[in-house]
This record gives C-alpha cells, structure tokens and sequence, in this order.
C-alpha cells in the first residue's frame, strides 16, 4: 500500500533506512487489514503498535542526535511532533481497538500516512536544507 520512493529521501543514509522501516510496519498493518483470515486481530493490533511506538523512540533518537549534531535550529519544533507522536501511541485505548478493529487499522494508517507526508516530507527534509 505505501511504497518507497525517491522523493521520500532527505539525504541522510541512516534517517532514510529508519525511515523505510517506518514505511514497513504501515505495510505490516494495511496487510492485516486486507487479511480476512483473521477474525480476531487484537493482539496483531498490539505487536504493530508496539513495534510502531519501540521504533519510533529508536528513530527519534537518532534523528534527534544526527539534528544535535548538525546543530540544526529547528530541533525543538522536532523534538515537540516526535513527543507528541509518541504520546499519541502511549494514549490509545484499548478497548476502543477492539471495539472495531478494522477501523482501528485504518485509523492508524492514517496516522501513519499523515505523518509521512507532512513530517518526513515537510519537517525532515529541512534538516538537510540547513547545512
């Protein structure tokens, strides 16, 4: 569903992997969407999440320090959304997952898919605009 492509790249080798990992747990959750063998997706629900958050604190670190290091004026403004993504993970409810698991997925894709386009597309590729 979500497909890699050049214009996805901000120019940093390291962020541009973490970043594809990112692009492969979306892919873990839209195929267990489309995966109408399940009839019981939590728990599935909950390793996507959790490799999701686990991942994200990883990248964000990293991102955090590469921006540290590069002494990038925008890191607070960064540092703010990778928090805020975090805690946006740290708040779900999990009854309302399993409530409607399909709409949860999709919820989550969009979560997902937004924060690609306005995050990596957007915030990131400043990063690299500045040295």
């Amino acid at each position: 569903m979500i497909k890699w492509k050049e214009e996805y790249k901000i120019g940093v080798e390291q962020i541009d992997k973490q970043h594809q990992k990112l692009f492969e747990i979306a892919n873990e959750a839209y195929e267990l969407l489309k995966n109408d063998f399940y009839y019981d997706k939590f728990d599935r629900i909950i390793e996507i999440l959790t490799q999701l958050r686990d991942y994200a604190i990883y990248h964000f670190k990293s991102e955090e320090e590469y921006m540290l290091s590069i002494n990038y004026k925008g890191y607070p403004a960064q540092k703010e959304a990778h928090d805020s993504f975090v805690d946006k993970l740290n708040a779900v409810k999990l009854d309302t997952i399993d409530k409607n698991q399909n709409q949860y997925i999709l919820e989550l894709l969009d979560f997902i898919i937004n924060w690609i386009s306005n995050h990596i597309l957007g915030s990131d590729k400043l990063i690299v605009s500045q040295k």
